[in-house]
């Protein structure tokens, strides 16, 4: 299987009751730990590269090839995306690398220059055989959309998906992005009722900040994919810093490697919660 589009990936986990995780990649060891965890629990996964991800690398090449090569090598679904995408230029240049998944993010536009921007970007996306997931009002990192009181409209969200064209559609039911402690209690109802509204997958951001038990809540509620960062950049780094504790070492393998191992058994552990709800 390997490389996947978003599309079918979300399409049969929605048929199926269960949610797709996607997390952060921003050094290569995190895509082979998502690697190593779909395989382990034989399910898809969605490897994503912010925009964020690529200012701080200077280019989007060099981790995409990265990325895209670990994807093609596995034997599970796996969807490369470039998340959060503000600028066209770099989702040109995310179509010409081959990444089968987009984020465009055009919260910063008018709504009705928000709209004609994101249908331009998925026509341009499917022409080359590429999802969109895009996202409805402000979106910029905790202080936008996704502070714990904004809310989705379904009536206007089902407006946005017709206007548009994309094949999925993060909304805003009460997670917060980069929240450290986990939380965040989600307005289940609403789910329900934006997946009875909206007719493509929905997209949970800021799900670092939910609990086990809210998450497995919120794909029975009808969400679809789960976006996961800070929780395992926390295991990242406690498991780097115990192994630098433990052995002092300027061999950088070792303590990645701890991270790595640490976050691929995570990553099956959250998989296999959202694939069974």
């Amino acid at each position: 299987m390997g490389l996947s589009t978003l599309a079918p990936v979300l399409a049969q986990a929605r048929a199926a009751g269960r949610a797709v995780g996607a997390f952060n990649v921003v050094q290569v060891e995190h895509a082979e730990a998502y690697a190593v965890a779909a395989e382990r629990a034989s399910l898809p996964v969605v490897m994503q590269i912010s925009e964020n991800c690529v200012r701080w690398h200077g280019s989007l090449r060099p981790i995409a090839a990265a990325t895209l090569a670990i994807a093609e090598a596995c034997t599970v679904p796996v969807v490369v995306h470039l998340d959060h995408a503000e600028s066209t230029e770099l989702v040109d240049e995310a179509v010409r690398l081959g990444l089968t998944s987009v984020m465009f993010d055009g919260s910063r536009l008018p709504d009705e220059a928000n709209r004609s921007a994101t249908r331009r970007v998925v026509e341009q996306c499917h022409a080359a055989g590429i999802s969109v997931e895009a996202e409805l009002g402000e979106v910029g990192g905790k202080d936008g959309v996704h502070a714990p009181g904004a809310r989705t409209d379904a009536a206007d969200a089902a407006r946005f998906v017709a206007d548009t064209g994309v094949d999925a559609l993060a909304v805003a039911v009460g997670s917060s992005h980069a929240m450290t402690e986990r939380v965040a209690v989600l307005d289940t109802d609403l789910i329900a009722t934006l997946a009875r509204a909206v007719p493509v997958p929905l997209v949970l951001h800021g799900s670092s900040g939910v609990p086990d038990k809210g998450l497995v809540a919120a794909v029975r509620a009808g969400m679809t994919k789960v976006n996961i960062a800070t929780h395992l950049g926390h295991v990242w780094t406690q498991a780097m810093l115990a192994r630098l504790e433990e052995s002092p070492t300027v061999d950088t393998r070792h303590y990645l490697g701890a991270a790595r191992d640490a976050v691929a058994t995570e990553a099956e552990r959250l998989l296999r919660l959202l694939a069974t709800p």
